[in-house]
This record gives structure tokens, sequence and C-alpha cells, in this order.
């Protein structure tokens, strides 16, 4: 089998790779959004931010650990909130403590969905306030802010993903 002949089969093999992973990756994708409350442009039913000012969203104390992980687990998986900031070296991290974590995540999720009431429930696990819970570097999401609409990164996943396999063909083809 020729050099040429090779590197084709494994790009064309790559590709397809690829191609199902990508495919995978829309239908998750695509299952998540589904179960996302749209934001819209007129404020939803029991909004707060409108009527008494600023809200945040955050973790309740005292509630179940195990409800308040799951809850967690939910706004940094499939809530699609930006999580980030609450991994180990980010600017939320400290204290790190389940109800700190939680009261960050739910919080940007609140602020992506059109803080409604609705958004700031996680199965009973969370609750509004109008005292800012920023702290320090750690800056929480408020209406208006530039995080409270930045969609996440795993939106752009799908297309690095192609940008990564032209390049390993270039390469394959300029070596052989």
């Amino acid at each position: 089998m020729t050099k040429v002949a090779l590197v084709f089969k494994c790009s064309l093999l790559l590709m397809t790779c690829c191609f199902l992973v990508s495919t995978m990756e829309t239908s998750v994708q695509d299952k998540a959004d589904a179960g996302i409350p749209v934001t819209t442009l007129s404020p939803p039913e029991g909004n707060t931010t409108f009527l008494d000012g600023t809200t945040w969203c955050v973790a309740l104390a005292g509630v179940s650990q195990i409800d308040l992980q799951n809850a967690l687990d939910w706004a940094c998986g499939l809530g699609m909130s930006d999580c980030g900031a609450i991994q180990e070296g980010g600017k939320c991290y400290e204290p790190d403590t389940l109800l700190s974590h939680a009261s960050y995540a739910f919080n940007n999720y609140y602020q992506q969905n059109g803080n409604s009431d609705i958004a700031c429930n996680f199965g009973g696990t969370a609750t509004l306030t109008k005292n800012n819970p920023s702290y320090g570097k750690c800056l929480y999401a408020a209406p208006g802010s530039d995080r409270s609409a930045t969609p996440p990164l795993s939106k752009h996943k799908s297309s690095f993903l192609w940008w990564e396999i032209v390049g390993i063909l270039l390469l394959l083809y300029k070596g052989s």
C-alpha cells in the first residue's frame, strides 16, 4: 500500500469518527437545550428583577448536601451554567464549599435564563436575594452584565473540532 493511499484511508477514518462525535454532540446539545428555559425580551411571569431592583440567586443554607450537589451538577452540566470560576484556581473557588460553589453556579444560570423565579429553584435548594453575593475578585453576574448573557463555551466546541481535523489532514498530506 502506498503512503498516499494510507494517508487517504487514515484521513477518511478520522473524518468519519469526527463526524460521528460531532453528530452525537449536536444530539446531546439539542436535548440539553430542550430542557432549558428560553430567555424572552419581555419579563417572564414572576420576574422580580424588574419589580424590586436587582436580585441574585443563591443556594439555601441548611438544605440536604446531596440535593445541593445534584442541583450543582445539573447547573454546571445540562443547565450549561458557566462554572469555570468555581474550578480549582478560579476566582470563585475559595471558599471551597458546596454552598459557595452552588450559589455561584445557580446565579449564573438564573442570570442567563431571564431572572425568573423558576430559574432560581433547583429543586428547592436555592432562593433569591437582593444582597449582592460578590466578594473580593469573585463577581457574581447581575442583570445587564456581560456575563449574564454570555453563552457557554461548549456551544463553540464542534467548530474547533473541525479545525483540528483540517490541521491533522494538512500535516498528513504535507508529510506524504
